[in-house]
């Protein structure tokens, strides 16, 4: 597995399997996808796992993070995760944050994120924000 970065038209396929398979593509693409940093992890030639990364005045927000159901479980969301944290470090961001579905909590704790704030939905999914200071 390897790291790259890819352009944001190349998550979108991901994004839209993984997070809202019951909504339109479209639904996946997010207001500062231009701007914003985009990596997948790389198994064999294959995107399997997709990342955005989103700045703004010192913080970046992590979105639409998804790793294809047949590789969960296998190390290529952590290895992402790890990648991103170390990349934020060297560009001096000092607030990583996102909003995390409810079921992904104890992965992000894993890696030192904490919830903020209370439960909230969208679409019908619960998530939490979550943060860490880096």
């Amino acid at each position: 597995m390897r790291i790259i970065k890819i352009d944001w038209q190349q998550t979108i396929i991901i994004r839209h399997q993984v997070l809202w398979p019951d909504k339109p593509p479209e639904f996946c693409v997010v207001e500062g996808d231009q701007q914003a940093s985009h990596f997948a992890v790389q198994l064999n030639g294959q995107l399997i796992c997709v990342a955005s990364v989103y700045f703004n005045a010192g913080q970046a927000r992590l979105r639409k993070f998804a790793t294809l159901p047949d590789y969960q479980g296998q190390g290529a969301g952590s290895l992402m995760l790890k990648f991103i944290i170390n990349k934020l470090k060297d560009t001096g961001t000092t607030y990583f944050w996102f909003d995390a579905r409810e079921s992904a909590v104890a992965f992000y704790q894993g890696f030192g994120f904490e919830i903020e704030g209370t439960l909230f939905y969208k679409s019908g999914v619960a998530y939490y924000k979550m943060a860490r200071y880096l």
